[in-house]
């Protein structure tokens, strides 16, 4: 016989022996979303179709710059350091440009979150809009979504594997095209598509379409919502930028149960029936797979495809839409008072009509006025204010820099004559696709002047140099003054440079030393 610890012990070993044969990640379950019909799909149509075609479609579209500047309106020359966006060029120290751009895009998206939920996870996230892809083509070739079904769960057949192959080397061609439009933001798209069908092109390029390709695939057409819900971080932020006023995609309760497929029965014999007829519309055009029935999950993106496809069966049952509809909490809580407020709960809607009158007319309804509030209009004015500023800041900016740096050995030396000479390179950047002529003078420093080492320009307090388009041009410039008019060890005074053409000019306050017995 055994004692009590024995068989505790041996209890104990059982259930740890259990725990590990248990596998540590869950098999994926397959989903197969069935093609919806209504507004939010063909805003999504629409969504995608715009977003798509700015990706394929912008690195072919020109803009004349002039004959010294490339003609492609979206360019990102890392070669040159330099980003191109149509009118706009910016050069590497005016990467904040670039910087308030994204902290505007992760304003925004904090925005649209605590008005409208997920609104860019179901419409515009780049993995919603290629998921989208994939599938239509998946549903041209193998079928709506009983069909997919059928051929998942049938045994392999010679059609099987066409349909399987024709499928997957589409979603390929997909994965390379877009591996493909993403490199021809950084070359001239026309002559870097030509490179690479005659094997000319750089090994990088090779490379990047290669694993874009691959993770188009991968995410696209092998992983889809497990991207959504186990890879991507926003589904976890996103708690913190919702409240009781963001709306989201919601399933009514309070109208739809108690659940009946024969609520003509039902209410026959006396029993309350919600306009929920248990018919899973909302679930077989799920993308992520969940019953919206369920309430608010972490896998929903917001799509809204449930309410379409909702909507759609209560057109056929004659029954008002709005059973799964966008609504916010404090609407879904004041709804939910006036349904219970007669007693019993879960409630026949029936109970909460009026004689003459519709459902909707004893209601709590969602106002749009309360998705603005004090909390979305500080994101709004944030948002707005980094805009302007940039755009101030563009509109703005110099185009003529002007940097010099002064010798640091020796600081200064005394010529023959008597008089003190300091050393600078002074460093001239035309920032426009154009050449100029750049007028380059000396203020303060009385009696001084300046010449330009290996440059043919005779000493003065000015001289004009050209400068190329887009390009830096450095100088070493000496600059000279007799002793007699030295007022102190350490001058002041300024380089100016000056564009006649444009009026655009910069200065420079820079020093001149001199020695003590100079004075």
């Amino acid at each position: 016989m055994l004692d009590n610890t024995q068989v505790e012990r041996l209890e104990a070993e059982a259930v740890n022996s259990a725990k590990i044969r248990q596998p540590l990640y869950a098999p994926r379950k397959k989903i197969f979303p069935k093609r919806a019909s209504g507004s939010f799909r063909r805003f999504k149509w629409l969504v995608m179709a715009i977003t798509l075609g700015i990706y394929y479609l912008t690195p072919w579209l020109r803009w004349d710059r002039g004959p010294f500047a490339p003609d492609q309106a979206v360019l990102l020359d890392v070669a040159n350091r330099r980003f191109y966006l149509f009118f706009i060029e910016i050069w590497p120290q005016e990467f904040f440009y670039v910087a308030g751009l994204l902290v505007m895009a992760g304003v925004g998206l904090f925005l649209i979150t605590s008005t409208v939920g997920r609104a860019w996870c179901g419409y515009a996230c780049p993995q919603t809009v290629w998921v989208d892809l994939f599938l239509v083509v998946e549903r041209a070739i193998e079928g709506d979504r009983n069909a997919r079904m059928k051929l998942d769960t049938g045994p392999w057949t010679a059609r099987k594997l066409v349909l399987r192959v024709s499928k997957h080397a589409i979603w390929l061609v997909i994965g390379a095209a877009t591996g493909g439009a993403w490199i021809f933001y950084f070359a001239d798209a026309p002559t870097l598509l030509g490179q690479l069908w005659t094997g000319s092109a750089a090994p990088v390029a090779y490379i990047t379409i290669a694993v874009l390709t691959a993770t188009t695939y991968t995410f696209g057409g092998l992983m889809r919502e497990q991207v959504c819900t186990y890879m991507c971080p926003w589904p976890r932020i996103q708690a913190a930028m919702l409240d009781e006023n963001s709306l989201t995609v919601t399933y009514n309760d309070w109208r739809g149960e108690p659940r009946s497929r024969h609520a003509k029965k039902v209410l026959a014999v006396g029993q309350p029936a919600g306009d929920c007829v248990d018919c899973n519309a909302c679930v077989a055009v799920c993308p992520m797979g969940i019953d919206i029935r369920d309430g608010q999950q972490l896998e929903c993106i917001t799509c809204a495809l449930c309410i379409d496809a909702c909507d759609g069966v209560m057109d056929k049952l004659g029954r008002e839409h709005g059973l799964i509809a966008y609504a916010t909490l404090s609407d879904y809580n004041a709804n939910m008072m006036l349904a219970t407020a007669g007693g019993s709960s879960p409630v026949n809607p029936s109970l909460v009509r009026t004689a003459g009158g519709a459902f909707s007319d004893k209601v709590a309804h969602f106002h749009i006025r309360k998705i603005f509030r004090p909390r979305t209009y500080v994101y709004m004015g944030l948002w707005s204010l980094i805009g302007l500023g940039l755009l101030y800041s563009l509109l703005t900016r110099d185009r003529l820099e002007l940097n010099v740096l002064h010798d640091r050995n020796p600081q200064f030396v005394t010529l023959s004559d008597g008089s003190i000479r300091n050393g600078y390179t002074v460093k001239l950047l035309n920032m426009i696709p154009e050449p100029r002529t750049i007028v380059v003078t000396i203020q303060g420093l009385y009696g001084a002047d300046m010449s330009v080492v290996g440059e043919d320009i005779p000493a003065g307090r000015s001289f004009a140099i050209p400068v190329e388009p887009d390009r830096l041009k450095m100088l070493k410039v000496f600059v000279r003054q007799p002793a007699d008019q030295i007022r102190a060890p350490a001058q002041t005074f300024k380089f100016r440079v000056e564009d006649k053409a444009s009026f655009e000019s910069n200065e420079y306050t820079a020093t001149f030393n001199a020695p003590e017995a100079a004075r």
